[in-house]
């Protein structure tokens, strides 16, 4: 298994990496079939499934696959662009993507939710099919979105389902110095070769980069996750949704910076910090502002929190190892992608700010100076006091209970790269278990608790 780092961390655009990014992605996915096919498309359609419907509108995911047909991209957004296209598109009830000629599309007849069974596939499925003049289907593809961002058409998702069925297949290595597919052979390479789990992470992204490519990717997202919480920090209003929930990061930093010198403030302020980091991101995230997945968007505040947590407030910190923190950051939410997953449609939010968590508290104990052993102690802390964690956004908005989840994320992930850290890396559960019990209780987990807006808060909180 390979997964590189500028995998696990994409720069996109909220609310939702599954339920905005995919799409987008899938779309563009299709419009590239179309100009690789001998038709002559006249126009398009799609239909969304699963909990692409149950939450589609609340996820933007009916903007984010008009906007994908219109060829728009999550890595080159630009929100102005996107609102007059939008516009456009309504009013002319067409698209016309890059390299195609103009395409019939009216959102309001062409773009479908089924709220039925879900797709055979996944949680997160969509159709989207091309038609000739006279309305009749020309080409038509399925595709699945799996979690942060990740996009399979159904026969990529049935192959990759047989490759998981197949012992053989399954154990399969990726032709990288490292390819630790486990924690526990992650440890034993650690030890093996005497390398941090980061430079083992940067010696299997050597294979595809240069030094100077992967250090220019690194430093590119860290400036995107930084200059999400200073926007995040510095904006006030309620987000859009019909919720009405108020940005609070900008008032909660505002005072705290005001009590800074006065001598007046608990130790356990510090969470405050943390807390309004996290925030910051996913207010930003809410409001469709351009974030990194982390591994997700849902999740998306979590590891810049600990991030900005470790420069600002621990002494010592230099910038130069915030590459170390990303790298150590993937290999954990790799294997927890690889064995499990990070989606919250197929395991609830112990996949989302769960698995974000652990990346979070073994990035922390890498760059304090924590071994291997006590970095994979540190995550599964982490993701343990986690586990069980559903997913049930108020009216399908990535807002209640999400912005704040990701601070009390990120406040667990301190702790736990500080309890790991207090000892010497021996520990009774190991993050293996815990990742196969977060698959375990996934699986076992109610349809209505992941990502559908069926159950829990979603149900017991008034939408309006």
């Amino acid at each position: 298994m390979f997964l590189s780092v500028f995998d696990v961390f994409k720069i996109g655009i909220g609310p939702s990496s599954s339920h905005t990014m995919g799409p987008m992605v899938a779309a563009a996915r299709f419009l590239e079939m179309l100009r690789q096919s001998p038709f002559h498309p006249k126009g398009l359609k799609a239909s969304l499934h699963g909990s692409l419907a149950f939450t589609g509108v609340g996820h933007a995911t009916d903007r984010a696959t008009i906007l994908g047909l219109a060829g728009f991209a999550p890595e080159s957004y630009d929100a102005t662009k996107a609102e007059a296209a939008l516009a456009a598109i309504r009013a002319e009830k067409t698209v016309t993507p890059p390299g195609l000629p103009p395409l019939a599309f009216d959102p309001a007849t062409d773009l479908s939710f089924d709220y039925g069974p879900a797709l055979p596939g996944h949680a997160n499925g969509m159709i989207l099919a091309a038609t000739d003049a006279q309305g009749d289907v020309i080409l038509q593809e399925t595709f699945y979105s799996i979690g942060g961002g990740f996009v399979l058409t159904a026969a990529e998702q049935e192959a990759a389902r047989a490759i998981t069925d197949d012992p053989k297949k399954a154990t399969a290595r990726s032709p990288v110095p490292y390819p630790f597919q486990t924690a526990a052979e992650m440890l034993e390479m650690a030890a093996t070769s005497g390398l941090t789990i980061a430079q083992m992470k940067r010696a299997n992204e050597r294979k595809y980069r240069s030094d100077a490519e992967i250090d220019a990717g690194l430093a590119r997202l860290w400036e995107v996750m930084g200059a999400c919480i200073d926007r995040g920090l510095a904006t006030s209003g309620t987000l859009p949704g019909g919720l009405n929930v108020r940005r609070r990061a900008a008032a909660i930093h505002a005072a705290l910076e005001a009590e800074r010198g006065l001598n007046i403030t608990a130790p356990h302020t510090i969470n405050d910090w943390m807390s309004c980091y996290a925030m910051a991101v996913n207010e930003e995230n809410a409001a469709g502002g351009q974030v990194v997945t982390a591994p997700t968007n849902g999740a998306a505040g979590v590891v810049p929190a600990v991030i900005r947590y470790w420069l600002d407030h621990v002494p010592g910190a230099v910038p130069s190892k915030i590459g170390d923190f990303l790298l150590t950051a993937a290999a954990i939410g790799g294997l927890a992608k690889h064995n499990a997953s990070i989606s919250g449609a197929e395991c609830g939010c112990q996949a989302e700010v769960g698995s974000a968590s652990a990346m979070g508290a073994a990035g922390l104990a890498a760059v304090l100076g924590g071994t291997p052993e006590q970095v994979e102690n540190a995550a599964e802390i982490a993701l343990e006091h986690h586990l069980g964690m559903t997913c049930d956004p108020v009216k399908g908005l990535v807002q209640v209970p999400c912005i704040e989840r990701n601070g009390l994320g990120a406040i667990k992930a301190v702790s736990a790269a500080s309890l790991a850290l207090r000892g010497d890396g021996k520990h009774l559960v190991s993050l293996d278990a815990c990742i196969e019990t977060m698959r375990q209780t996934g699986q076992d987990m109610h349809e209505k608790y992941k990502e559908t807006s069926l159950g829990g808060l979603a149900v017991n909180v008034p939408n309006c």
